[in-house]
């Protein structure tokens, strides 16, 4: 009894390691993908004014952008363009409502996306933001809360019970085969499964990966669940882990790690104008970029 409450501790500890190793890795990814909102602090007539501007819609939705301005002589204009294109900007005049000045941006087919940039002037002086340049905010279709939160959970749960793996791997513990084969199960359902439906409703296509296209969200899930299957064909069903098959599992850990830092929606689903312009349907003009 003596020895299993220690054994008993490093597990729960292991456990609590990899859920909080999942979270960073997660908020991570969030804050540095390109849906993230943009955000600053620019200074205007003796003011810091502070802005989060979204940069996802969902399509059929007029995206609302707002900046929170104190009443005084602050006007602004939302000045946007389609992307990827050289179109001159439009200009839309913002209107005050309270301590916000704001203005809609019009609704674009799924993956279709706007550049945009909101000009502050007070008396002579101008203030751009995002102040690192013109934003591009996307549209996708609405995808259902009960294929969308499944898909999320799966995906999490995949990334602990992966780093859990990883972890019982490095302190030279014993039970890799059973976290192993779950996180597999779990990247799967969540990646292969849930990952196309969301894709589905979102952009009108279940799959743009290899062999179909180069969308990187889906090439990433898909190298992440071959790697992580190959470690477990080395760890197998039964008997004495090898070195050669920690290793291998380690190391299909590391891709999974590696894929969970790319940003997440990275070179995603981009609308061609051009051939939309030209008459094409739009779900049936969507590419990578």
């Amino acid at each position: 009894m003596a020895i299993a409450t220690p054994r008993r501790w490093v597990g729960v500890l292991l456990w609590f390691l990899a859920v909080i190793l999942m979270m960073a890795t997660a908020v991570y990814q969030r804050r540095t993908g390109p849906t993230h909102p943009a955000r600053g602090v620019v200074t205007l007539a003796d003011q810091d004014i502070a802005y989060k501007l979204k940069r996802s819609e969902t399509t059929g939705t007029d995206a609302r952008m707002a900046v929170a301005v104190p009443t005084g002589p602050i006007t602004g204009k939302l000045q946007w363009r389609r992307y990827p294109t050289s179109e001159a900007y439009t200009a839309i005049e913002m209107t005050r409502e309270g301590d916000e000045l704001f203005a809609v941006l019009p609704t674009q087919p799924p993956a279709g996306k706007v550049e945009y940039r909101v000009q502050l002037e007070a008396d002579d002086q101008v203030a751009m933001l995002p102040v690192e340049g013109p934003s591009v905010l996307r549209y996708k279709g609405d995808v259902p809360a009960a294929v969308l939160i499944p898909h999320i959970l799966f995906m999490f749960l995949g990334m602990v019970w992966g780093l859990r793996t990883m972890l019982e791997l490095a302190t030279g513990r014993h039970r890799v085969r059973r976290q192993a084969w779950i996180a597999l199960a779990l990247m799967v359902v969540g990646g292969l499964m849930m990952g196309p439906a969301v894709q589905y409703y979102a952009f009108g296509e279940a799959w743009t990966g290899v062999p179909f296209g180069w969308d990187l969200t889906d090439n990433k899930t898909l190298l992440m669940v071959v790697a992580w299957g190959v470690g477990c064909g080395f760890v197998g069903m039964k008997g004495e882990l090898s070195r050669r098959a920690r290793g291998v599992m380690f190391g299909a850990g590391v891709v999974m790690l590696v894929v969970y830092l790319i940003p997440h929606s990275l070179f995603g689903s981009t609308l061609n104008y051009e051939a939309v312009d030209q008459g094409a349907d739009p779900l049936e003009s969507i590419g990578q970029g």
